[in-house]
């Protein structure tokens, strides 16, 4: 979600000069967003075109700063992520994204947010729980377990979903559709003995008890990433809570996105634009909302077409590297069929965007640690 999209468009159109400072590093102690230095000049006199960028380190580097470059923003309310691009990265990512090769993921469906339970240590049971309350079918539905690390492949399968709950994950959510059996009243009345209900997401509805119900989505989408969003087919079609989100493709989309949006998307432009559509957060993660998501730019369904056959020869490749957490090496696989086979950018084109990209991750893994101790 573009959040401050309000602020940025008063400062280009009120001020005729508007000069940023972004720092690499966390400047304040405890402080886990960005922190930007504002610089705006002339009130009333505006609009301006472009801002001055300058970037330092940290707090330290003030004084030396280097000269600024300047900045045109597509929209004045745009946010300023892209304007760290070199100049060369910047025109190839905007080209890319804005071509009929490439489109927001919106065009291939909807991202929506998952169940919200109110209390998933509570409401999301591993199959040997399920077997020591004497649960019933009835009272349940198969759910991916709460957070996103089982996510990082392409396909998120049955034998996984299985295979997580032999371990003890939580694969079953407990969600009495009518009337709940006997075991899943005994159940109802431990929860209430220690308080479940009356947690807010509980206590506002009824019965509470019952999670809002959402369907199983075509795909998953992890948004709270060290690395990169991903996406992976739902094969198990399971359920997801609010840990991850869901893409529900658009039917005449449905079976080339289920099979190779995974696979494409592993790109460079789709990595570039997951780091400035998305926002930075605790820890230097790299976080994505739904409307955010929606904009990502992945291939567009004409680009796909024209490279299933070659995605789908990649498919185990890609599979084995991602499960050896060799992301950038799928990605160079990807890269060499979408960007350079068939899209015919240049080797050099290529590497300014892999440039690119590297820098904004390391910038916002770099803000995930603690600034220096010193006795400011």
């Amino acid at each position: 979600m573009n959040y401050a999209a309000g602020i940025r468009r008063m400062l280009m159109e009120k001020f005729a000069r508007v000069g940023l400072v972004l720092f690499e590093e966390r400047v304040f102690p405890g402080v886990l967003e960005e922190v930007v230095l504002l610089m705006a000049d002339d009130y009333a006199n505006g609009p301006t075109e472009h801002c001055r960028i300058y970037q330092a380190r940290n707090a330290d580097d003030l004084p030396t700063a280097l000269l600024p470059r300047l900045w045109r923003p597509d929209a004045p309310e745009s946010k300023w992520t892209p304007s760290l691009l070199s100049a060369k990265a910047l025109t190839a990512y905007a080209d890319l994204a804005a071509s009929a090769q490439f489109s927001p993921l919106q065009t291939w469906g909807e991202t929506t947010l998952g169940m919200v339970t109110g209390n998933n240590r509570y409401f999301a049971l591993s199959p040997q729980k399920v077997a020591d309350l004497r649960l019933r079918p009835m009272d349940l539905i198969p759910v991916s377990p709460p957070g996103s690390r089982h996510l990082r492949g392409l396909s998120f399968t049955q034998s996984a979903l299985t295979e997580l709950g032999q371990t003890g994950s939580a694969t079953w959510l407990f969600r009495p559709a009518d009337e709940p059996s006997p075991a899943a009243r005994d159940y109802i009345a431990q929860g209430e003995a220690i308080g479940v209900d009356r947690a807010y997401k509980c206590r506002v509805r009824s019965p509470w008890w019952r999670t809002p119900f959402v369907p199983p989505a075509d795909l998953l989408l992890t948004y709270m990433n060290a690395d990169t969003p991903r996406l992976c087919a739902n094969s198990a079609k399971a359920h997801h809570l609010n840990s991850v989100h869901g893409v529900y493709l658009n039917p005449a989309l449905r079976h080339r996105g289920r099979d190779l949006l995974p696979l494409a998307a592993l790109n460079t432009v789709t990595l570039l634009g997951a780091e400035t559509v998305g926002r930075s957060y605790g820890g230097g993660m790299l976080k994505l909302e739904p409307k955010e998501a929606d904009r990502l730019p992945v291939p567009s369904p004409a680009l796909i077409e024209a490279t299933c056959t070659a995605l789908t020869a990649l498919r185990p490749q890609l599979a084995t590297h991602l499960r050896n957490a060799r992301l950038m090496e799928a990605v160079r696989l990807v890269d060499n069929v979408i960007l350079i086979g068939e899209l015919g950018l240049s080797r050099a084109a290529v590497r300014d965007l892999r440039e690119a990209h590297a820098e904004l991750t390391a910038r916002r893994t770099a803000r995930g640690s603690s600034p220096r101790d010193t006795n400011r």
